[in-house]
């Protein structure tokens, strides 16, 4: 349900990411090609190296999904390589700050980075593609969210905000798009075994013993049992983003082994 198809997958840098995972699984699933893009050069070559030894074109272009020009360049570049581009993952995004941080102790400066990497770097990747799926009349978009959105938790917290945005985003462009043969969703993850989540088994900021302990510590918020992967998040993201799933939009798919029920 993929053969013929191109992608953009952002934020596929990590080689621990769900993007180099989203990648992957694209490609084992038989697309045809695949661009990765991230602000990490070297991490999308080799991505994009690893997608050309399983069979699939790739081209690792790299932008920063916050500047709207660099964006639009990108994103041409990959149509005049390919000439469409059918799936978009809008995978790039980061925490950037500590949880739990009062509100009065918080810089503004960093709520506005938070937002703009977040939710305008997302917002600005959309805009670029859309315009090229409106003409062939199809398009899946599958936007990376989070369970965060639904944990209070950490406090105040700019992330979970930019987060849920993303949930609203997605369903106001479904429903925008829809007409234009379009579908938006969204797969929100819950902690994962990334960089991101600092769960991956061997992590490098942390002694074993200390990483152990924060895997035993957040096993008690999942009811089945075990962490979420990036494997657990490019199976939805696919299934969202191939035909299997055309009667579906505006929808956000929780990931999170049942943290957010």
């Amino acid at each position: 349900m993929l053969r013929g198809k191109t992608a953009l997958v952002t934020g596929a840098g990590s080689q621990v990411g769900f993007g180099r995972q989203i990648a992957l699984l694209l490609a084992a699933e038989g697309i045809d090609a695949v661009v990765v893009s991230d602000v990490d050069l070297d991490g999308i070559e080799k991505t994009a190296a690893a997608l050309r030894e399983a069979g699939c074109r790739s081209t690792a272009l790299q932008a920063d999904i916050t500047d709207n020009a660099a964006v639009k360049g990108m994103v041409g570049k990959a149509m005049d390589e390919y000439g469409r581009i059918d799936i978009l993952c809008n995978v790039a995004g980061a925490i950037l700050h500590a949880d739990g941080v009062p509100i009065d102790e918080q810089e503004p400066a960093m709520w506005e980075r938070q937002l703009r990497l977040n939710v305008i770097g997302t917002m600005n990747v959309s805009q670029a593609v859309v315009p090229a799926m409106r003409a062939h009349k199809y398009g899946a978009i599958v936007n990376i969210g989070s369970g965060s959105t639904h944990a209070y938790a950490m406090g105040v917290s700019s992330y979970a905000m930019s987060k849920y945005a993303i949930d609203l985003f997605t369903k106001q462009l479904a429903f925008v798009e829809a007409r234009n043969g379009i579908r938006v969703n969204c797969v929100a993850p819950g902690p994962a075994e990334t960089n991101f989540a600092g769960l991956l088994k061997e992590n490098p900021d942390v002694s074993p013993e200390e990483a152990e302990k924060m895997r035993q510590e957040m096993l008690g918020h999942f009811p089945l049992g075990r962490i979420c992967t990036p494997w657990d998040v490019a199976t939805a993201t696919a299934f969202l983003a191939s035909d299997a799933s055309d009667h579906i939009t505006g929808q956000i798919l929780h990931v999170s082994g049942g943290s957010v029920i």
